[in-house]
């Protein structure tokens, strides 16, 4: 699909700048971001 290749960038790019701006939310980020990996891998 199209979309997944254009969301995990998105996503990293959001999650990065989240990270450098609050460095005390890293985990809460990184668990988003593998939750939505595996739901967009579960739907494709």
């Amino acid at each position: 699909m199209v979309l997944s290749p254009l969301v995990s960038p998105a996503i990293a790019l959001i999650a990065g700048v989240i990270i450098l701006l609050r460095p005390k939310v890293l985990n809460f980020v990184v668990a988003i971001y593998l939750i939505i990996i595996g739901l967009i891998g579960f739907i494709h």
